[in-house]
């Protein structure tokens, strides 16, 4: 008899790939852009790829950290499927 951490068929509800997907566009698309407008008139003569190692830091950063665990907590439900709180 072989156990498997899986829980019943119905009792944990499945996130929607596509809600959170919409939510972080709508999340990370202003503040990619507003940090575009910042860093781009500041390194105007750099070439792309240099403008490119002082952005995706920034940007790979702020998801992991700061927007991605704010709409895990203020938008958990809406990706769980769940009703509002």
């Amino acid at each position: 008899m072989t156990r498997t951490n899986f829980a019943p068929a119905g009792s944990v509800p499945v996130p929607s790939k596509f809600r959170l997907a919409v939510i972080m566009l709508a999340a990370v698309y202003p503040f990619v852009t507003a940090l575009l407008y910042i860093v781009l008139p500041l390194t105007e003569n750099w070439p792309l790829w240099q403008r490119t190692l002082v952005i995706a830091p920034v940007m790979v950063f702020s998801i992991i950290y700061g927007i991605a665990p704010a709409i895990q907590r203020h938008f958990g439900w809406f990706v769980a499927r769940l009703p509002r709180p």
